[in-house]
C-alpha cells in the first residue's frame, strides 16, 4: 500500500468515527424529559448535518466525471 493510501485509511477511519460518535452523543438530545425542542429545531439541526454531508461528500466525487466511449 502507499503512503497515500495508508495516511488515508489512518485518518478517515479516525475520523469517520468521531463523526459517528459525535452523532451519538447528539441523539442523547432526543430525551424530552431531560430537554426541551421542537419539531423545528430538529430540522434545522439536520438540515445543517446534511448540507454538509453533501458537501463533504461533493468534495470526494469533483473532477471523477465519466468519459465518453463508444466502444
Amino acid at each position: 500500500m502507499s503512503a497515500k493510501r495508508d495516511a488515508f485509511s489512518r485518518l478517515a477511519t479516525k475520523r469517520t468515527n468521531t463523526v459517528i460518535e459525535k452523532i451519538r452523543i447528539l441523539s442523547n438530545c432526543a430525551n424530552p424529559y431531560a430537554y426541551e425542542y421542537t419539531e423545528e429545531d430538529v430540522k434545522r439541526i439536520f438540515s445543517a448535518i446534511e448540507a454538509e454531508l453533501r458537501t463533504a461528500k461533493a468534495r470526494f466525487t469533483v473532477g471523477k466525471r465519466n468519459q465518453f466511449t463508444l466502444d
